[in-house]
């Protein structure tokens, strides 16, 4: 009998997070498993990302690190043409302990793989590294945020912006930056390398975000480039649900 009520309390998280939708305004930092290529993808071609720091709900439900969020290519313009490069995808799926959650996103920021490997570097010389990870202190995607580790918070102008974990993850509350087409946030959210500010393209000067998906159509997210749009396996996505 007791093995019987340890497995219903076991599996409650898991059912109550996937029995609900995800609130608009979540972010989702994700890693692309794989890179995506104008001149070799098509329509349908599945986009596998994954979940780079745990997401914490309004419920009290939370959405561990290391889930599958997938999307899908759903048209190309291949580079060579007369216009640009174009890749049109969407990101609605995410999948942990087997369950799936839908939901639609748009994507505010998109950061390359070296930008996110600068992002997760100590700044501190090398010196003065300390003697574990809790003692570094980063700098985020996308402004001049810095994070301090061991203190467990993120510092703008001098100011606390967010929370911070010796590992690195980041919960803030996005700002706006209304030049760019990014609104603030409701409430503060999963951000991992990015900033409070991070809104549009780092690290490829190339790519733009021809559309996020925020508005019709909404969900679909067009990156464009006047060459070969080519987005490397290992770059940060900070995806926003609709």
């Amino acid at each position: 009998m007791f093995s019987k009520w340890l497995l219903v309390i076991c599996l409650l998280p898991a059912t109550s997070l996937f029995s609900q939708d995800l609130p608009p305004g979540t972010s989702l930092p994700v890693m692309l498993d794989s890179g995506i290529d104008a001149g070799k993808v098509t329509p349908g071609t599945v986009v596998k990302a994954r979940l780079m720091q745990d997401v914490n709900l309004p419920s009290g439900g939370r959405i561990r690190a290391g889930a599958t969020v997938l999307g899908s290519v759903v048209e190309v313009t291949r580079p060579g043409t007369s216009a640009d490069s174009r890749v049109t995808m969407r990101f609605d799926r995410l999948t942990q302990d087997k369950r799936t959650l839908h939901f639609r996103s748009h994507l505010r920021a998109l950061a390359s793989m070296n930008e996110v490997f600068e992002a997760q570097m100590p700044t501190n010389a090398i010196d003065d590294y300390g003697t574990s990870i809790a003692d570094w202190n980063t700098i985020q995607v996308g402004g001049n945020e810095v994070v301090y580790r061991g203190d467990g918070v993120v510092v703008a102008a001098g100011k606390v912006v967010g929370d911070a974990s010796i590992d690195g993850a980041v919960e803030a509350k996005l700002q706006p930056t209304r030049s760019a087409g990014c609104s603030a946030g409701d409430r503060p959210g999963a951000l991992w390398v990015f900033s409070t500010t991070a809104c549009g393209v780092y690290g490829y000067e190339d790519i733009a975000i021809a559309h996020r998906g925020r508005t019709n159509p909404v969900g679909e997210i067009v990156l464009a480039s006047k060459g070969k749009l080519q987005v490397q396996g290992g770059s940060g996505l900070l995806l926003i649900t609709n």
